[in-house]
Formats: C-alpha cells, sequence, structure tokens
C-alpha cells in the first residue's frame, strides 16, 4: 500500500496511542494513590496522572473575601513516565508560614528539588505560600516524598491549628552590638557597619543583553546581621546559579536558616540565576557560619 499523508496521519495517532497505553502500563497509578492516600487522575493525551489536594483544613480570606480552594487553594503533584523507566514528579503546594520550612525540609530530606516558593496573593490571611518541587525515581520513592511534604504539614497543623504568625525567637535587643570583624572573618569577605548592624555583600559576574553586570547592579549574595553577638538575626539573598540552588537550600536548612523566597530577579541572563532569599536567628557566629557552608557550596 502506498504511503501518502493520511496513512502516515493515521500511523502517527496510532503510535501516540500506543506510547500513551505503554507509559500508562509501566507507571503504577494505584501505587502511587495508595501511598499518598489520595484518589488521582489520568491524562491520557499528556500520559500524566495527577493528584491534587484542596486545602480545606483553615479558612483563607483575600482581600476580605473567603476564597474557595477551587480558586487556586490546592496542592498538586503530577507524575508522568521519564528515561531509564523512572518517573518525573512535578508540583506545587500550597503553605502557610510556619509549613513552609518544615514541608521545604521535608522535601529536600527526602530526594526532592525545590525550584520556586513565592505568593500568589495580596492581602491574604492567613498569609498563603506556594513551593515548587520536582523530582525523578520510582513511583514509590516520589510518591513516598510526596506523602513527606504533606504529612509534614499536616504535623505542623496537628501542633498548632492556627497558623502562627511569628518564628517564635526572643526578642532581639533594644541596641544593635554586631562585632563585624567576626562577620567578615567568618564569611572572607569585608562588610559595612551601620548603627551597630553590619552587612555583607558578594558579587556575581552575569551578562545581560550583551552588558557584564555584577555586584552593584543586583547581582550579588548579601547578609545583613542585626541584635547583639548572642541573639542576632541575619536576613539577605543568595545569588546561585541553577546546579547551585539544591546544594544552597540544603546547606541552609541544616543551619536551621529559614527560606523565605525562591524566584528571580531578571531574564535572559547569563548563567541563568536565581535568587533565595532567607531569614535566620541564632548566635551571629553560628549563623555566619551557616551561610559560609552555602557560600562553599557555589565554589565547589
Amino acid at each position: 500500500m502506498p504511503v501518502n499523508k493520511y496513512t502516515t496521519s493515521a500511523l502517527s495517532f496510532l503510535l501516540g496511542i500506543a506510547v500513551i497505553q505503554s507509559a500508562q502500563a509501566g507507571m503504577d497509578t494505584n501505587r502511587i494513590a495508595q501511598i499518598i492516600g489520595l484518589p488521582g487522575s489520568w491524562n491520557a493525551s499528556e500520559g500524566v496522572f495527577k493528584i491534587t489536594a484542596a486545602r480545606t483544613d483553615q479558612p483563607v480570606t483575600v482581600d476580605g473575601w473567603k476564597m474557595p480552594p477551587f480558586m487556586g487553594l490546592a496542592s498538586w503533584a503530577a507524575f508522568t513516565p521519564a528515561m531509564g523507566g523512572n518517573l518525573m514528579v512535578m508540583g506545587d503546594t500550597v503553605l502557610f508560614q510556619d509549613e513552609v520550612n518544615p514541608a521545604m525540609s521535608a522535601a529536600l530530606d527526602n530526594g526532592l528539588a525545590v525550584t520556586a516558593l513565592h505568593n500568589h496573593f495580596f492581602f491574604d490571611e492567613p498569609k498563603v505560600y506556594f513551593m515548587h518541587i520536582s523530582g525523578e525515581g520510582s513511583s514509590e520513592t516520589l510518591a513516598a516524598a510526596v506523602k513527606k511534604v504533606w504529612d509534614k504539614i499536616k504535623e505542623v497543623r496537628a501542633a498548632n491549628p492556627k497558623p502562627v504568625a511569628t518564628f517564635g525567637d526572643a526578642l532581639l535587643p533594644s541596641t544593635n552590638s554586631i562585632t563585624g570583624k567576626t562577620i567578615e572573618t567568618l564569611l572572607g569577605a569585608t562588610g559595612q557597619a551601620n548603627n551597630g548592624m553590619f552587612k555583607v555583600v558578594i558579587g556575581r559576574p552575569a551578562k545581560m543583553s550583551g552588558m557584564d553586570i555584577g555586584k552593584e547592579m543586583g547581582v550579588n549574595t548579601w547578609a545583613a546581621f542585626a541584635g547583639s553577638d548572642d541573639n542576632a538575626v541575619v536576613d539577605g539573598d543568595f545569588a546561585v546559579h541553577e546546579n547551585e540552588l539544591q546544594g544552597v537550600l540544603k546547606t541552609l536548612r541544616k543551619g536551621g536558616i529559614n527560606i523565605v523566597a525562591i524566584h528571580s530577579h531578571m531574564t535572559d541572563e547569563t548563567p541563568r540565576t536565581l535568587f533565595l532569599h532567607y531569614w535566620g536567628r541564632g548566635k551571629a557566629a553560628a549563623l555566619a557560619k551557616s551561610l559560609k557552608a552555602a557560600l562553599d557550596i557555589q565554589r565547589q
């Protein structure tokens, strides 16, 4: 039989159906649903199995309006076949402020990558954040990792049914008295003092629109310390390349530093640079050591 465009189209259609059927056959969707503990839906046209979990445990208002979960308050995890017989998972998790870092640690500790953390709303009460995840592995491994993240949320809410409004640390002293020399020595970079506070800014080279950009154009990692040497707060921003993000996140979380945002600041830059914002409490020297460990990840 001669091959024409109609025959080719038919063959492509049949091949597509075969690939989709093969994908579903190679993905134990029942097992994924069983592990996570929620039913999912199969999208035959994309070869994706998706589980969605609406946040109904805590009412959320946006601009004074009680927001139904249907309007965007739902966590999800989508699974699709990947290379080597593995699966890929991508997802988005709805989190309140006191859930973000416990859930992030659960994701990182169980082999998932955390790829973004941001808000979707203004004037939301309680404040809602969205953490994006991804990963590759077996059905069992990925489903178990997602369940660990979602179980951590339940654990936080079981301890405090209403989202808390503070990290719970001791009040900072009314007068700042950070020893800048200690920070400079530990971070290996010079800084600037201001009324007892101390700030270090470390630039990174990049290009945008064919032009060199760096520290003063905003491609930098910075850390600002306030309080006293024994009772300090540090906040700042890490400029990381894509292949550094997971290592820096893991190191900061291991050091007890809270991550408060992960996003981009630019478009079409080279190399691709992401920014993660953080907040930490403790002794100034211990905080600086945690930051230095994360800086060292970037230099490997």
